[in-house]
């Protein structure tokens, strides 16, 4: 091989050799950060309640996390109700937990009625499930009649008047 060819080949060599070492050092450098992200400490089913004996907190490098997808903090799961199976050791989506149902479908219901100073209660069952805030129907058990209202942080649900 000619001597021109042979130290070309050689500054190749070089080059590459200096190129692999590289990036090694620069990850020495800069470590990689890590955030606490609360898990299921066991697989949790659909319609699971969620208490602190379910979750545990799992280091991930901060760069693979996409920030406001997932539950950051372990208050904001506990005492919520799984959508969906979460597996062990994963982090939790924001959209796989909901607020537990105050009002079920089937079961009985406390209507409440209020205006001005006037308050009717009554009872009636309930045609959806519902959380705080969410919009049921119901059925009244003494008229038949079918309503709708909101549920409240009691467990009764307000209809019509304030």
């Amino acid at each position: 091989m000619p001597s021109f060819l042979r130290s070309i080949c050689a500054g190749f060599l070089a080059l590459a050799a200096a190129l692999a070492v590289q990036p090694a050092s620069a990850q020495q450098q800069a470590p990689q950060q890590e955030m606490l992200l609360p898990v299921p400490a066991v697989t949790i089913y659909p319609n699971d309640e969620i208490n602190e004996e379910h979750i545990m907190d799992r280091a991930f490098i901060a760069a693979t996390v996409t920030r406001g997808s997932v539950q950051e903090d372990r208050r904001s799961v506990v005492g919520k109700v799984a959508r969906r199976t979460l597996l062990k050791g994963q982090p939790i989506p924001v959209n796989a937990l909901r607020e537990p149902y105050l009002v079920v479908t089937g079961k009985p219901a406390t209507v409440v009625f209020e205006e001005g100073g006037l308050s009717i209660t009554g009872q009636a069952t309930a045609l959806q499930s519902g959380a705080v805030g969410d919009v049921v129907s119901l059925r009244n058990t003494e008229s038949g009649l079918q309503l709708r209202g909101v549920v409240t942080k009691d467990g009764t649900v307000r209809v019509g008047g304030q």
